[in-house]
């Protein structure tokens, strides 16, 4: 029988927040966490701006032990062990246990390992210095450090898995959570992904030439999705993480739910029909969100809210353009849509995990968080979108059903389908 999967836990480690108090203050209040970065500067990148968590790295040892805690600075795995643990603590559940939690599992994903760490790796071998490496730095380096770190706190005994999918990482990690509950494999999963964009990641992005770089004294406005002004995306780190369980294995325990997963969908536009390593095919995306309402049982019309992927560059118009046509819905029809990166920049394999808590605060406090800088909107999406449905004050509205979708390097859509629980 098919099992209904909740939201019973969340935390958040976000440019504009860091845990969930500060965070859904930031986004009511359409507060940027977009900062100058000087150190882009001095090495003479084009885009000099970045969403980055201002993170007290010493607040893991609340987390963590002391041992554990060296080697972790500046890594996507600092940020996502520190929102996993608040995650779990929201759901009501003690961190420590002596046995597995054989009904516990996690799916936490990353783009790529820590870099900064790998470049002293390769500058001692190169030096023949590697035996001053230290015993910590595989850990860092391989990408299912973070998913190791938190399933062995916790003490995790069901399926772990850290998967990778670029900007869709974080929808399809939630997704995947949710479809080992509701086949009845697991009864709880702890799902979420993290992101740190060091100097040399955010070099190789600069280097594409895809990010904004008109705004680089003016940071806050640097994000702009939508807008005619759009020049790029902005960088962004962090993470977000929830914890899902069977409906039932939560009431028994008598869990405070925040919301439900409908459904969702993820699929490949397999790079045909327009579609590349960096475009989406707009063929796959639309199947995507179609196949997200299939098994969610819902249609186009029940959507109250889009999160969109929204990156402030071309690829809006497209992304608005297909939302219409899956939908069937457009100009004062057309739902309320908001972009969570015009205020933290793109988080990149943390973007849809983020925007997934986020999407879910705005389910259970009712209320739609704004656009920001959506000055000069793009004729080609207002022709579509009445104006009105891209806010850029926040609206309170009571809000059922949001419709959270991502699109990542190498054509990979994903989609989930999030709601009010309702007993």
């Amino acid at each position: 029988m098919s099992k209904r999967v909740v939201v019973t836990g969340m935390g958040v480690v976000s440019p504009n927040g860091i845990g969930i108090p500060a965070f859904l203050h930031a986004i009511q209040n359409g507060t940027s966490g977009i900062k100058f970065m000087p150190r882009y500067q001095e090495l003479n990148l084009g885009c000099q701006v970045a969403g980055m968590p201002a993170f007290e790295w010493e607040s893991l040892k609340n987390y963590i032990s002391e041992v554990t805690f060296h080697g972790l600075k500046g890594t996507n795995i600092g940020f996502g062990v520190a929102a996993a643990l608040d995650a779990w603590a929201d759901s009501g559940i003690e961190y420590d246990t002596d046995s597995p939690r054989w009904e516990t599992g996690c799916v936490f994903g990353n783009s790529i390992a820590d870099t900064e760490a790998m470049k002293n790796v390769i500058i001692k071998v190169d030096n023949k210095e590697a035996r001053k490496l230290g015993s910590r730095v595989v850990e860092q380096a391989m990408n299912s450090g973070v998913t190791s770190y938190i399933s062995g706190r916790l003490g995790f005994g069901n399926k772990i898995v850290t998967n990778s999918s670029a900007c869709a990482t974080g929808t399809q990690a939630i997704l995947m959570g949710y479809e080992y509950i509701k086949d009845g494999y697991a009864k709880r999963m702890l799902v979420g992904s993290s992101e740190h964009v060091d100097t040399y990641v955010y070099g190789a992005f600069d280097s594409m030439r895809v990010l904004s770089r008109k705004f680089n004294d003016n940071p806050e406005k640097a994000s702009r999705p939508m807008s005619i002004t759009a020049g790029g995306f902005v960088p962004g780190s962090g993470a977000g993480a929830l914890v899902l369980e069977d409906l039932d294995f939560a009431l028994e325990r008598g869990a405070h739910i925040h919301a439900e997963i409908l459904g969702g969908s993820s699929n490949s536009g397999g790079q045909r029909l327009g579609g590349t390593m960096t475009a989406a095919n707009s063929t796959g995306v639309i199947r995507c969100i179609s196949e997200a309402m299939i098994s969610s049982g819902i249609n186009g019309e029940q959507i109250d809210l889009i999160s969109g992927h929204l990156t402030a560059t071309n690829a809006d118009r497209q992304e608005i353009q297909n939302w219409s046509q899956v939908l069937n819905r457009a100009g004062d029809n057309f739902p309320l849509t908001n972009s969570l990166k015009s205020m933290i920049g793109h988080c990149l394999s943390a973007a849809g995990s983020i925007e997934t808590v986020a999407s879910i605060l705005q389910i259970v406090h009712g209320f739609v968080h704004p656009n920001i800088n959506l000055e000069d909107p793009s004729p080609e999406i207002t022709n579509l979108v009445s104006l009105d449905k891209l806010p850029v004050k926040m609206i309170k509205k009571e809000i059922n059903i949001v419709a959270k979708a991502n699109f990542g390097f190498g054509d990979v859509n994903s989609c989930l389908i999030l709601s009010k629980y309702k007993k």
